[in-house]
């Protein structure tokens, strides 16, 4: 089932001069008072949607991981950049700011994390599906700097939670990036 709103927010060069244009075809900026969370594994364009959003938004475990050990890819300082990222999070929500959290989130117990985190700042969530063909990310993944063993990839694939499940969960909004003009 693919969802069938529409973003209707301006955007976020447009807000700032208080001027409002026609919805983007991918969310331009998540409503002030929410948090946009891409989910998909790699190779699927998470972060070339996140790079869209002004840096201040967005919160990557990638690289929290980088300033920790140098080394983005280091899983094993996965949970040191998820308490860094729970820190900006929290704050961020706290603040009632724009958040855009670029990681895979591919785990119910990580997604129900965000949203207990969304729910205590009394915040709704939203979430962008990277429903991509598992053949597109592949492609994709091979052709990146930093390429992900395409086993890997497919085992993440398998993960990939649908609209429904999200919706199930708690996100009060879920975009599937195959309905967007991505």
């Amino acid at each position: 089932m693919r969802p069938t709103s529409t973003c209707s927010w301006p955007t976020p060069s447009s807000e700032t001069r208080g001027e409002h244009h026609q919805p983007a075809p991918a969310p331009a900026a998540p409503p002030r008072r929410r948090t946009l969370r891409p989910d998909r594994g790699p190779g699927s364009g998470k972060s070339t949607l996140a790079a869209r959003y002004p840096s201040t938004w967005r919160l990557n475990l990638d690289t929290y991981r980088a300033l920790a050990t140098d080394d983005e890819s280091d899983q094993t300082a996965t949970p040191v950049a998820a308490e860094i990222q729970n820190l900006l999070l929290d704050a961020r929500l706290s603040r009632n700011l724009r958040i855009v959290v670029d990681s895979t989130n591919l785990h119910p117990q990580v997604r129900a994390g965000l949203l207990v985190r969304a729910r205590y700042w009394q915040r709704p969530a939203l979430a962008v599906l990277f429903d991509v063909p598992l053949d597109t990310a592949l492609a994709w993944n091979a052709a990146r700097s930093r390429v992900v063993d395409p086993p890997i990839v497919t085992d993440l694939h398998q993960l990939l939670p649908t609209a429904e499940q999200l919706r199930d969960e708690g996100f009060e909004t879920v975009y599937a990036i195959s309905d967007l003009d991505f």
